[in-house]
């Protein structure tokens, strides 16, 4: 899990609104230079201090974690052995390469690391992220919006364990705390079991090619109804005639549904260059990943009906190519129109409704 946590030392008039935001958008920690800002905090917040060129104040108040920067506070850990009921943690500003090195030491040693790097490129934090890979401290690194806050959290994949952000406005909290749990939850995919297929004609579907590597037990979920989606494999396993594609999922009729971000699903249709959709493997692990482009292309179209071991059913409606496939099983691979009744498959059933892509609890008939 992602750590959230605002500075709200130069949030100006809108504070106490933006702090109010905050707790109720469950941001983990709140940062200020003066321990009265941290007094009426609720107890699910971690309240960090750090009065960045002052002078530590002789009352921490209410507390918990004090940043300080080494040359102004002295170290964290003679602070530490003074005041055993507090955790201490040290500020780096990365400019140069001698920075660097203590950033990366900090890593490696503190309880908590608090970045701030000068320079536009992420390379120094990787450096400092794998550094600190094999240690138990956390490493929260500063951010000026929610869009750098991403990228943060991405970086060389494992991400800073936490970003700090100054709130320009009332929402920033909320937007920083959901690109914290911009991860999807795994899924319980089930084996289904194909009833019937159908030559249906002529149809456009789609191809999602995306911005990485599939695995050869990983697809995309896709179905024509948003409570059953069938796993489709990603074309990361050879075929004749042409060279494995393993960005790239045949994915189905520009109608289908697959799962996207934030429990939303999309239509096929509606992804681009830029969309967000969710991956999963045979075990039901899932990742986001970033679609590059959609190729639309009108081709012979295969309908697939499915049903789940509690009665529930799913229907697939595919480009009708032999190299076209679905994963089944323990990951086999198998050809779309080959499938015939009997056959089993690994899908997804999930059981909300959904109204423009959110799930929810109403009446929706799919048929």
């Amino acid at each position: 899990m992602k750590l959230s946590w605002i500075d709200i030392r130069s949030v100006g008039s809108a504070k106490e609104a933006v702090v109010e935001e905050a707790i109720h958008a469950r941001i983990d920690g709140i940062l200020a230079a003066d321990p009265a800002d941290l007094a009426t905090l609720p107890p699910t917040v971690k309240k960090v201090l750090f009065p960045q060129g002052k002078t530590l104040p002789e009352d921490f108040g209410a507390a918990e974690v004090i940043i300080v920067d080494p040359s102004k506070h002295g170290e964290p850990a003679e602070l530490a052995l003074r005041h055993p009921e507090v955790e201490f943690g040290r500020y780096v500003e990365i400019s140069d390469a001698e920075t660097l090195d203590e950033a990366c030491r900090a890593g490696r040693t503190e309880k908590w690391s608090l970045l701030e790097f000068r320079d536009p490129t992420k390379i120094p934090l990787e450096i400092v992220i794998a550094a600190a890979a094999r240690a138990d401290g956390s490493l929260i690194t500063v951010a000026k919006d929610v869009e750098e806050a991403e990228i943060i959290f991405g970086v060389l994949e494992l991400g800073s364990d936490g970003v700090l952000m100054a709130p320009a406005r009332v929402g920033d909290a909320t937007a920083l705390k959901t690109s914290a749990e911009a991860g999807v939850p795994d899924l319980e995919l089930v084996e289904l079991e194909v009833t019937a297929t159908a030559h249906v004609g002529m149809g456009d579907r789609a191809c999602v090619d995306t911005a990485t590597y599939f695995g050869k037990d990983e697809g995309i979920l896709v179905g024509s109804h948003s409570k059953g989606m069938i796993l489709c494999v990603s074309e990361t396993h050879p075929l004749p005639y042409m060279p494995t594609r393993p960005f790239r999922v045949n994915a189905g009729a520009i109608h289908s549904y697959t799962l996207g971000q934030g429990e939303r699903t999309n239509y096929l249709s509606e992804l681009k260059a830029g969309s967000k959709v969710t991956a999963v493997d045979i075990h039901g692990k899932t990742r986001l990943v970033t679609v590059g482009r959609v190729k639309i292309e009108s081709r012979p179209l295969i309908s697939i009906d499915t049903v789940g071991p509690d009665g529930r059913t799913a229907n697939l409606i595919l480009q009708d190519d032999w190299h076209v496939r679905v994963l089944g099983p323990g990951g086999t691979v198998l050809n779309s129109t080959e499938l015939k009744p009997g056959d089993k498959v690994l899908g997804y059933l999930p059981i909300e409704d959904r109204h423009v892509g959110y799930p929810i609890n109403e009446f929706c008939l799919e048929k």
